[in-house]
């Protein structure tokens, strides 16, 4: 049985994407044309269509979408597990109103799959905790999904 893949984000994927949270993704590494994948949490469904997120400026990400802009980004939610792929740019080369140097990407949505291998569900979703100042932590996450919210 094939996983069904839509065009969009169904509801319950857009309304995990409006908070902070934990995905991974992947991009072509510059480099060696390789797989590469990052942990981010600055991430934003600006609608059905289109993730924002935030990485440092500096980040091999930025690198590896000027060369290659397909990207997938891996979101656990829903009780599955989900492979949003996309087309990113850097949409803001600095994210404004911010302390860090963040750039801003934006990911036009070209299919969203669900890849849970048949027959289960996830049960637990992935949660971590910040390891630095906990109220440092909180104002900067406060400051950057502002930010992306007002792009």
């Amino acid at each position: 049985m094939a996983n069904q893949v839509e065009p969009v984000l169904i509801k319950p994927l857009y309304d995990e994407l409006q908070k902070e949270r934990f995905v991974t993704l992947a991009t072509v590494d510059y480099e060696t044309g390789g797989p590469n994948v990052s942990s981010i949490s600055w991430v934003l469904a600006k609608d059905e269509s289109t993730i924002y997120f935030a990485v440092d400026n500096r980040s091999r990400i930025i690198e590896n979408i000027h060369k290659n802009n397909q990207v997938v980004i891996n979101l656990i939610a829903n009780e599955s597990t989900y492979a949003i792929h996309g087309n990113a740019q850097v949409k803001e080369e600095r994210l404004q109103d911010v302390p860090l140097k963040l750039a801003l990407i934006q990911v036009d949505i070209t299919a969203v799959r669900d890849v849970m291998f048949y027959g289960s569900k996830i049960v637990t979703e992935v949660q971590y905790d910040k390891t630095y100042d906990k109220n440092a932590a909180q104002k900067l996450d406060n400051q950057v999904m502002g930010a992306i919210r007002k792009a």
